[in-house]
């Protein structure tokens, strides 16, 4: 896995969220199959094929959405939310491979950081994209995504 510095841009976003306990998380793949039954709610989506699944970890809880990128946010179907996501520097990989090792993958971005001088801005969302072009393979259990953890300005 190449781990890099990317600026993404500013998004906008509508989609659903969650909130709960790290024990939990089992939950959290369901949210992906109600937003797709959704999904014709939602006005102004940008053309792109991707979920983006904004995140934050707190102590003892989560809290995960499950979006779509928007040009607007205007209209936001009753149950859901729409949010502006802001330009910000990420730590960026990919991982590859089964649910159980997506720890694993985290705890790697996460040394890298600290090798390389990187400190997690714990303020701004973490984001995970899930591309349409990996929805068969993400469904039989192969997950394959990206994942984005907000960095604080470089300081080594």
């Amino acid at each position: 896995m190449a781990i890099q510095v990317i600026e993404k841009e500013e998004m906008n976003v509508v989609g659903i969220s969650w909130n709960g306990t790290f024990s939990q998380m089992e939950k959290i793949p369901s949210l992906f199959t109600k937003l797709r039954g959704r999904l014709e709610e939602v006005p102004y989506q940008k053309q792109e094929e991707v979920l983006i699944a904004p995140f934050h970890i707190r102590e003892t809880e989560i809290t995960y959405y499950v979006t779509t990128p928007v040009d607007v946010i205007d209209e936001i179907p009753d149950g859901m939310v729409g949010f502006t996501i802001p330009r910000k520097n990420y730590v960026f990989g990919v991982h590859k491979g089964r649910i159980e090792d997506v720890e694993n993958t985290y705890h790697r971005m996460y040394k890298w950081m600290e090798e390389y001088g990187y400190d997690q801005d714990h303020h701004a969302l973490s984001l995970e994209i899930y591309k349409e072009e990996h929805k068969s393979q993400n469904l039989s259990g192969d997950l394959y995504f990206e994942i984005y953890l907000p960095v604080k300005v470089y300081e080594k």
